[in-house]
């Protein structure tokens, strides 16, 4: 425990100007992922009313067309608002939702929902919303902006899987489509009215993907394993998303409208067993064999869904397994990649890692219905057996993440001489794991080993005298 630890939270709260932006622009994810997520729980079933919507393959394109072109712009979209300002990048991509979602909305034919689907994921404002929150936010205070927005992404996912059938029994799935387009309107008034225009934009290094950074980034193998297994994760999830509905109604009697009173359950015991687990993970230091067994029973949840899917209860036993792996996964990855990334790139790293995620739906789409359609649904479910088979030989030969935490501190102006100077002094601090001072960025990131105790004003006095 660091002794000043207590000071430092006094110090570092978040002032109520980086509080508004950060929840404002967390509000503008969630109410971008909400009408995203809000078709998969039901969007299989309701396909069939569409012309063509009987054809698994597209439907699965339907679903994956949004990551392909949300992979294809995410990182563009990001070095543009650098360009041209990010709010107007945004505003460009929130347009582009509401397009996409009109086109789906009045479509009559599948094929008409897949363009609107694309046109959806190409107002990939992602990074462009991640680079405004770092310039709205203070060194100190973006990681727990950071979490803000990871946890409402995670919070609108699970909100989305119960309303998602209500709304559909309400209007039909073209209501969702609306809806979507309703909310992207909503999310600009969000950003025109509420959200601060920064005083200074600039790039960051923490929050923000850098051409020159790419290189490397790819190349590091402890990343490639990471970024192999996002993308595997939303594979499966598209996947499946094809298959369980029509399983479950199959198997109950429940309606699609229905469907809520299935995952409602799963998804609180979930979230009470994950919880644990991560704590486990991070305060123990044991993040990589909770990792490892996370990544083994989403194996298992998928062998399951395989042998058991003419299987009500069987599917629900399933789905459990599947929900507790894929909630400690979808927590620990972004955790991964901060921890094992190289601290001047980390910023470059998770747009990678997003990317990779984008694909995973686009191929998990239409490699899952593809599957859907020609042979079988336990065959669905083989293939992602088979992405978690490599996902997990490759998690043994992982390096295991440091147990540390990041600090940030703002340096002024500061040259590049003066930059490397502090490197080192900083660097050779027996509590620290690594540190880069970025002398065009103005910034120190330091990573604390969690095992040491650690004294801040012995940094805080190195930056002064630097």
């Amino acid at each position: 425990m660091n002794p000043n630890d207590k000071i430092s939270a006094v110090e570092n709260k978040m002032p109520k100007s980086e509080l508004k932006a950060s929840i404002s622009l967390a509000s503008i994810y969630g109410l971008r992922m909400l009408g995203m997520f809000l078709i998969l729980p039901i969007f299989a079933i309701y396909a069939t009313h569409y012309k063509g919507g009987e054809n698994s393959i597209l439907v699965g394109a339907a679903l994956g067309a949004y990551g392909l072109t949300q992979a294809l712009f995410q990182l563009p979209f990001g070095m543009a608002s650098d360009k041209f300002g990010r709010k107007n990048m945004i505003y460009i991509g929130l347009v582009m939702l509401i397009i996409g979602s009109i086109i789906a909305a009045l479509a009559t034919d599948i094929t008409m929902v897949i363009v609107g689907r694309a046109v959806q994921g190409a107002g990939a404002v992602s990074a462009a919303v991640t680079a405004l929150l770092a310039d709205l936010t203070r060194e100190e205070n973006r990681t727990k902006a950071m979490a803000m927005i990871g946890a409402t992404i995670g919070v609108t996912f699970a909100i989305s899987l119960v309303l998602g059938p209500a709304i559909a029994h309400l209007a039909g799935i073209a209501g969702i489509f609306w809806l979507t387009a309703i909310l992207a309107s909503l999310a600009i008034l969000v950003i025109k009215f509420v959200v601060p225009n920064p005083i200074i934009s600039s790039f960051h290094s923490d929050a923000s993907a850098a051409p020159a950074k790419l290189k490397d980034v790819l190349k590091n193998t402890q990343l490639l394993r990471l970024n192999y297994g996002i993308f595997a994760l939303h594979a499966a999830q598209m996947a499946m998303f094809i298959v369980v509905p029509f399983a479950i109604q199959k198997t109950s009697n429940l309606d699609v409208n229905h469907h809520w009173q299935v995952y409602l359950p799963i998804l609180l015991g979930s979230f009470m067993l994950m919880i644990p687990a991560i704590i486990v993970g991070e305060k123990r230091g044991l993040l990589k064999p909770v990792f490892i067994g996370a990544v083994a029973l989403m194996l298992v949840a998928q062998l399951c869904f395989a042998s058991l899917i003419g299987s009500f209860w069987g599917i629900v036993f399933s789905l459990f397994a599947y929900f507790v792996a894929f909630n400690i996964l979808e927590a620990s990855l972004p955790s991964l990649i901060s921890k094992l990334a190289p601290a001047a790139a980390k910023g470059t790293a998770m747009g990678v890692y997003n990317t990779s995620q984008s694909l995973g739906v686009a191929v998990g789409g239409l490699v899952g219905g593809y599957l859907a359609h020609h042979y079988s649904y336990s065959v669905v479910f083989m293939f992602c057996a088979a992405l978690m088979s490599v996902w997990l030989l490759l998690t043994f030969s992982m390096k295991t993440p440091p147990s540390v935490k990041t600090k940030m501190y703002h340096l002024g102006e500061t040259s590049d001489v003066q930059a490397n100077a502090l490197t080192k002094k900083i660097s050779a601090l027996p509590y620290v794991y690594e540190a880069v001072a970025i002398a065009k960025e103005g910034m120190l990131i330091v990573k604390i080993k969690n095992t040491e105790i650690w004294d801040e004003q012995e940094i805080l006095d190195t930056i002064t005298n630097k």
